[in-house]
């Protein structure tokens, strides 16, 4: 299999780490740099916890690096508004991005579709990485078509900034697709303190837990007559996202084309 030159933005995050870990021991796979608003000048291997990652620089600007640095794909792991700029930043440098910053607004994600067929470039923006939980995504789309009430818990770490998180948005759009708009509860209800019932997306809810001591989490339950059904997948560490990012990796050297979530390439 032919090389695959990868910049990493966002290294020293949790993420971003596991990540260099994957480029670093992937046959295939080459780490020529990485982005970091610190440490701009240094090698990585000069960087605590990095001492082992030999001959890639750390840059700061990313115009910079993709003015000295060829690379094949840009793999994203930051914020919403820096991953963004370095998507489109990437794109017009003819580099693949891997996204796995969730956050993305719906005008982000039709803006950087509308650079990817101009520029006839393929880009993934995967909102989780890890194959149960697509696949969890994936089974809860299918149970819709049964079970037209729904409502989505989703529990991360207390770090996280977005709420809700990538993954139960997504959820919930694949989720509308099988179910029709409907309100669900008591016609009455009334929420005594506001936010309890969630947020409402096409009538489902949406939960957001936050607490020290958790990774990534997401149980979907589903209500009938007489019976119920969940589907739930957690993630205890940040190594079960990796297997995706390297399916991503390796399909997004294929694709010509803008791709939002890891569903839509796996067979």
């Amino acid at each position: 299999m032919k090389t695959i030159k990868i910049i990493i933005a966002g290294p020293r995050g949790r993420m971003g780490k596991e990540a260099v870990t994957l480029a670093a021991n992937t046959e295939h796979f080459d780490l020529v740099a990485v982005i970091d608003h610190k440490n701009d000048g240094m090698m990585l291997s000069d960087v605590e916890g990095f001492q082992s990652i030999p001959n890639v620089p750390v840059y700061s600007n990313i115009e910079k690096c993709l003015q000295e640095i060829k690379a094949d794909v840009l793999v994203d792991l930051t914020t919403p508004e820096v991953g963004m700029y370095h998507t489109k930043t990437a794109l017009n440098y003819n580099v693949r991005p891997v996204v796995g910053t969730t956050g993305f607004s719906k005008q982000d994600l039709e803006e950087l579709e509308q650079i990817c067929q101009e520029k006839e470039l393929g880009c993934i923006i995967a909102p989780n990485f890890a194959i149960g939980a697509v696949l969890m995504m994936k089974f809860s789309q299918m149970a819709a078509k049964y079970f037209a009430d729904v409502e989505i818990i989703e529990l991360h770490h207390d770090q996280k900034l977005d709420a809700p998180s990538g993954t139960a948005v997504k959820t919930a759009e694949m989720i509308s697709t099988a179910r029709e708009v409907r309100k669900q509860g008591h016609p009455n209800e009334k929420e005594t303190i506001t936010g309890a019932r969630g947020a409402d997306f096409d009538g489902m809810r949406i939960h957001s837990v936050r607490l020290p001591g958790l990774i990534a989490h997401q149980q979907v339950l589903f209500g009938s007559d007489g019976q119920s059904l969940t589907i739930r997948h957690d993630s205890y560490n940040r190594a079960s996202f990796m297997s995706g990012v390297k399916v991503a990796v390796e399909t997004v050297m294929k694709n010509n084309t803008f791709v939002y979530g890891l569903e839509n390439i796996l067979e």
